[in-house]
């Protein structure tokens, strides 16, 4: 368009005030609310475009371009959406399995495994826009391959391998579990086997019991001290024997040696 004397860019966001920046005739150029990061591309007398530099979610929103010349008024309608590529992150959780994740702004990042996994994706919503989508790949079998998460969405499509193994904290809990079964099972057989034939090693045999026969007040018996042992019988026996020899023989003689 040529012959321009006025141009006005109006814009409404969806967070924040209205901003206006106008072009008057090649005299003054108004900026009413509006960032540094939003100006003319280049000189608005030939070029009526609007830049706007690192664009922000809160960019989003209706810009309204209204141009005068000598032929009357134009507008032109714009609405801006602001796409932001997702975040992939690949990584093998606590038990060995692997995990996708996508955060982005709306909309959500879709994830796809393959092989194909049994689990759905699941999506957490954030205060500052962003949606992160997981997805756990939960397949029965991979056949010798390494899953591989697929990430779509309509500023990218990315895939990424990985491959997971059982983490060394659930293998070293799994030895423990084992060590310690074995343990109780060796104590207790070691108990059994005590129990079985423990009697053969603790029990003593009990002494004769021994009945002196019967004397008068002024008999002496001696009887020498025996032991608890069975192998020491037959000293009991010889003291038994000296005993009931002393007090048949008459007082004052003494047995015969």
């Amino acid at each position: 368009m040529t012959n321009i004397t006025m141009v006005t860019w109006k814009i409404s966001p969806k967070s924040g005030g209205q901003c206006t920046l106008a072009y008057l005739n090649a005299t003054k150029i108004e900026r009413i609310n509006c960032s540094d990061r939003i100006n003319w591309r280049s000189k608005p007398k030939w070029d009526q475009a609007l830049e706007i530099q690192q664009v922000e979610m809160a960019d989003e929103g209706n810009y309204t371009c209204e141009m005068v010349n000598a032929d009357g008024n134009f507008h032109h309608h714009y609405h801006l959406t602001v796409l932001a590529s997702p975040r992939m992150a690949l990584y093998c959780d606590d038990h060995g399995n692997p995990v996708c994740e996508a955060e982005t702004v709306k909309p959500a990042a879709e994830i796809w495994w393959v092989p194909e996994s049994d689990s759905t994706p699941r999506a957490d919503s954030h205060d500052n826009g962003t949606v992160t989508v997981v997805s756990r790949f939960t397949a029965h079998s991979t056949s010798g391959k390494n899953p591989t998460c697929i990430v779509s969405h309509a500023t990218l499509n990315e895939t990424k391998s990985i491959a997971c193994f059982p983490s060394h904290r659930h293998l070293v809990l799994f030895i423990s579990i084992i060590l310690g079964f074995l343990i109780i099972i060796t104590f207790a057989a070691a108990i059994y086997y005590l129990k079985l034939h423990g009697y053969r090693f603790c029990h003593k045999t009990k002494p004769p019991d021994i009945i002196p026969t019967q004397s008068s007040q002024d008999d002496t018996v001696e009887v020498e001290p025996y032991t608890t042992y069975v192998q020491k019988e037959n000293v009991i026996y010889n003291s038994v024997s000296d005993l009931t020899l002393r007090q048949n023989l008459p007082q004052g003689r003494s047995p015969a040696t």
